[in-house]
């Protein structure tokens, strides 16, 4: 039976680059883990094994390294657009460039004036700690035309510790779950949104600042929401964000319930949930999974529906 080729691209994934910048005796740090696409007029690799169109992946880990050295990481989605921009025009068989980064923040060690001394030094600078558990990750696709980025995060662990109800809903002969008028509501966040900025005739947003931002309304709006669902509280942080951040078009959510029952504690003739407080077993599986994607009004989605797709 007659074959043909599909979709296909290749590249050289999770180049991990550490971009140490030195202003005098203050050190920056830029830490990400980059991984390149490239497609366009590849079939002859595929079907004959020519390579006459190939870029070797050994050289789009070294233009990640190069292009890091000698123009800087001014943010992860400057970084992207940076190298998409390159593959696609300095590389005529290349029509498409996929460039996906995921980067781990740090912060400075805050040391003693004691120690400071201590190693002769009045002020450490150069000393870091990783922040954070979540990662930022972005996607920058590039046809030669047309750009799309779409940023995000993963692994932000978010908890509120009241004004977290869930009741009324539908129960059958297998339902078990007692109705909870007040519960602790947790999640891991993964989250990706996407600009409206699609081109080098429009202005540019402020990485840096548009993902400081982003974050901030999505916590902002997981506190301030008195939930009666987990799909409430995610709708809330998509409108947030959506209704401050004129750069951003479409916002998707994944965000597993990390479920804390009541430990019943009665066998041992103490009263667990009172006024002062109460003990919980934290559940890490199974979960339940909320996935949802919140649209400026007029916009289509792009993002796709499952994130690990990204």
């Amino acid at each position: 039976m007659p074959t043909i080729l599909g979709q296909n691209q290749y590249g050289k994934a999770e180049n991990r680059v550490v971009k140490i910048t030195r202003d005098g005796d203050t050190h920056h740090i830029k830490d990400l883990n980059v991984s390149v696409a490239l497609s366009g007029d590849m079939q002859e690799v595929h079907l004959s094994g020519s390579n006459a169109n190939v870029l070797p992946t050994d050289t789009t880990k070294n233009t990640v390294y190069a292009f890091a050295k000698e123009y800087g990481i001014e943010s992860a989605e400057q970084f992207g657009i940076h190298l998409a921009r390159h593959f696609v025009t300095s590389q005529e068989p290349i029509k498409t460039a996929r460039i996906r980064i995921e980067e781990y923040a740090w912060e400075r060690i805050e040391t003693s004036d004691a120690n400071s001394k201590f190693i002769g030094a009045d002020e450490v600078k150069h000393s870091f700690v990783r922040k954070g558990q979540e990662t930022r990750v972005t996607q920058i696709t590039f046809d030669g035309e047309k750009w799309e980025v779409i940023s995000g995060l993963k692994d932000l662990v978010v908890m509120n510790s009241t004004n977290s109800e869930f009741w009324g809903y539908v129960k059958d002969k297998y339902t078990t779950l007692q109705e909870a008028y007040d519960r602790i509501l947790a999640t891991q966040v993964s989250a990706r949104w996407r600009f409206n900025w699609s081109g080098d005739e429009q202005k540019m947003p402020n990485w840096e600042k548009s993902y400081d931002q982003v974050r901030k309304h999505m916590l902002q709006a997981f506190a301030e929401t008195y939930s009666l669902s987990l799909q409430q509280t995610l709708y809330q942080m998509g409108s947030r964000i959506i209704n401050n951040r004129s750069e951003i078009d479409e916002v998707r959510f994944s965000l597993p319930n990390k479920h804390h029952f009541l430990v019943d504690l009665k066998p041992f003739g103490l009263e667990n949930d009172t006024a002062d407080g109460a003990v919980y077993f934290a559940a890490d599986r199974p979960y339940g999974l909320i996935e949802a994607t919140i649209l400026r009004d007029g916009c289509e989605p792009h993002i796709p529906v499952d994130l690990t797709n990204l």
